[in-house]
């Protein structure tokens, strides 16, 4: 396993983290999946056992239920050098303040988080989502509050447009408050949006990124074919609708790429989608997650993958982004570029 330093901080995670959004099976997560703590367990000894260091879920998952599961899996001791990440903004109770990102929530939110996952610290804390409602120099300053106090160590956030998070760094720097370390975005072969903004960001800014659902669902794990219907016990199936997918046609040549090439070297899909977005810069860890031994084994496999020039080349083509404006405007003056421009515009710099 490879581990990678976190942004700019000092602090290494390996190149794969292990997701649980499938312990619990609470309300909207039933989806998704219903793991109890037994099941859980081996799927996290297993991912430990593997070399995974970073274990991320979020309050919202199973309304608490999945940090407590958790928390009983790791018994109150970091066992193997384990990190935590855990998230929130989202709503936890019907109060009017048991939703958001104001310094009453986030406090609150965080000492629960503590209680549920049976420590004292929280290694990465992260907003969930943007809160346009409350200022940001709150925020920010009950985030500062939480890493002072010694309840948290990094923060980051997840979900954040570019202007989002430049603003609220921009806040951080201004008010010498910890700013983030990370960010943690949707970013897979079928979802390349992050390359407009929030990467070039991240190579700019120095942080770190997480990718959640890097196999968009399980779109990408190559059980899913074009006109094929959705095999039954996949989320698509039991009526999953994210990630939104605009270009059906596209989303197939691209499962169709994946498997060609899974095909030729003898590994799955799933493997070759998730080795393009492990070795894609500035990608820092995929957060994987799943119900099954096997999942988690033919995922933690795509640690050791690594793909060729050529065949990086055909999921890149294949799967490309337009170049909307202001991109191909800029390229009209690409002798003046940067490195986070060139995230989106190298292939189209002549």
């Amino acid at each position: 396993m490879e581990y990678r330093l976190l942004g700019r901080s000092g602090l290494k995670i390996s190149a794969v983290t292990m997701g649980t959004m499938t312990f619990g099976g609470q309300g909207w997560a039933k989806q998704v999946g219903g793991l109890g703590v037994s099941e859980a367990k081996r799927l996290v000894d297993l991912c430990l056992e593997a070399g995974v260091n970073l274990i991320d879920t979020a309050n919202v998952y199973s309304g608490g239920l999945c940090e407590e599961i958790i928390g009983e899996i790791l018994g109150g001791k970091r066992k193997d050098g384990v990190l935590l990440a855990t998230k929130a903004r989202f709503r936890m109770g019907e109060g009017p303040n048991d939703v958001g990102s104001s310094r009453q929530h986030l406090i609150a939110a965080c000492e629960e988080s503590l209680r549920r996952l049976k420590t004292d610290v929280i290694d990465l804390y992260q907003l969930h989502e943007w809160d346009g409602q409350t200022p940001l120099e709150e925020t920010m300053e009950a985030l500062d509050r939480l890493v002072r106090d010694g309840k948290v160590r990094y923060i980051g956030c997840s979900n954040f447009s570019g202007w989002h998070i430049m603003k609220a760094l921009g806040v951080s720097e201004r008010d010498n408050r910890q700013r983030f370390v990370s960010q943690q975005i949707h970013y897979t072969l079928e979802a390349r949006d992050a390359e407009y903004e929030l990467l070039p960001i991240s190579v700019d800014q120095g942080l770190g990124v997480l990718v959640w659902s890097p196999l968009a669902g399980g779109l990408l794990s190559g059980k899913h074919r074009r006109d094929q219907a959705a095999p039954e016990g996949t989320r698509q199936f039991a009526g999953w609708t994210e990630p939104p997918i605009r270009d059906e046609n596209r989303l197939w040549d691209i499962v169709d790429t994946l498997v060609s090439i899974a095909g030729d070297r003898g590994v799955s899909a799933a493997q070759v989608a998730l080795a393009w977005l492990i070795g894609r810069k500035p990608v820092t860890s995929v957060i994987i997650g799943g119900r099954t031994e096997a999942q988690f084994k033919d995922n933690l496999a795509a640690a050791d993958l690594k793909l060729t020039t050529e065949e990086r080349k055909l999921l890149d083509d294949v799967s490309a982004p337009p170049v909307i404006y202001p991109y191909w405007h800029q390229l009209y003056g690409s002798d003046r570029l940067s490195e986070a421009d060139m995230i989106l515009l190298a292939p189209h710099v002549k």
